[in-house]
């Protein structure tokens, strides 16, 4: 089979396309033939800096949608050739990957599989930020980095489906912001100035609600924006900054609350939770909630070049490979 690797940390260029032997599932597992792999953030961050690598030579991709190839000992509710997407540790970017059963999930009727592959990541994400994690109550006010993003562009539509008062957006560029305001967003502000613009365009009260992926300064400038009784989820550190760290004088003077959330730390202290969460997260894109729109699509072995156009902070919306 083909699968993608590198065996050096390093740019776009250290992907190679390879021929590997076909994994077979153990117990707990089942194999999946991939039809399409997710790009994400996270792979670019294990790509250049070992994020998630335990060893090297390692292969990306943390999404798949396929059909089941074959099911491992102990394996029930799944079957040979049903269709699925499944949460990988890790080797999506192949023609076959091995996932836990507790990952993998069954399509719901009107869910196919390129718009499955945008799932296992992207949408519990998104709806563990607006709802288990985050609590968004109608007519609460929002704040997002990121929002021309997959997460921002699936939690924009929630936030909006779950009656909020205002939602607002953060991004890199002014091009991502009309990307941006036409997936939910009344207002999207430049990440120079969002915590200004925040203050200004709610009378000085700030929001309730501020979803943070970058960390660092902005995640401290997002404590700033937050109203009286204000909540901050922190779900990422994409600036590379050190752990931040926050104690009770950071937060009272206007009673704040801090959480966290991570899918894949959540695939590994809680499958059933994570089930759960995606089971609800999937029913959103088949009631037509949401909807996340793939914006580029590869052929396998032109992963680079994925890598490359999300790397330079330009893309919007969902990156896929296409693998057969």
């Amino acid at each position: 089979m083909r699968a993608v690797e590198f065996q050096e940390y390093g740019g776009p260029d250290v992907l190679r396309l390879v021929e590997a032997e076909v994994p077979g599932p153990g117990a707990g597992q089942v194999s999946i033939d991939v039809a399409w792999a997710g790009v994400n953030f996270a792979d670019l961050k294990a790509r250049a800096e070992g994020y998630r690598v335990a060893s090297l030579p390692h292969r990306p991709g943390l999404e798949a949608s396929g059909h089941i190839r074959a099911v491992g000992e102990g394996v029930t509710g799944l079957r040979e050739g049903q269709e699925v997407a499944g949460l990988v540790q890790g080797g999506g970017y192949a023609d076959v990957v091995v996932a836990e059963a507790a990952a993998v999930f069954v399509l719901p009727g009107g869910v196919d599989l390129r718009t499955a592959a945008t799932v296992p990541t992207v949408l519990p994400t998104a709806h563990a930020l607006v709802h288990e994690v985050g609590r968004l109550q109608a007519g609460e006010s929002i704040l997002v980095q990121g929002a021309a993003g997959g997460i921002g562009t699936a939690v924009g539509q929630l936030a909006r489906a779950a009656g909020a008062g205002a939602v607002y957006g953060v991004t890199s560029s002014r091009a991502k912001a009309e990307y941006a305001r036409a997936h939910g967003y009344d207002d999207v502000f430049l990440a120079d100035t969002f915590d200004h613009d925040v203050r200004r365009a709610t009378g000085g009260r700030g929001v309730d609600l501020v979803l943070d992926a970058v960390g660092g300064d902005t995640l401290r400038r997002g404590l700033e924006a937050l109203a009286v009784f204000g909540r901050l989820v922190s779900f990422g550190n994409a600036s590379g900054a050190d752990p931040w760290h926050t104690g009770q004088a950071d937060l009272v003077t206007r009673s704040l609350s801090v959480s966290g959330f991570s899918v894949l730390a959540l695939a590994g202290t809680a499958p059933n939770a994570l089930r759960e969460l995606t089971a609800r997260a999937l029913r959103t894109v088949a009631e037509g909630t949401v909807f996340l729109p793939v914006t580029a699509e590869f052929p396998l072995q032109d992963a680079a070049e994925a890598h490359r156009l999300m790397g330079g902070r330009t893309s919007t919306g969902k990156l896929l490979l296409h693998v057969a």
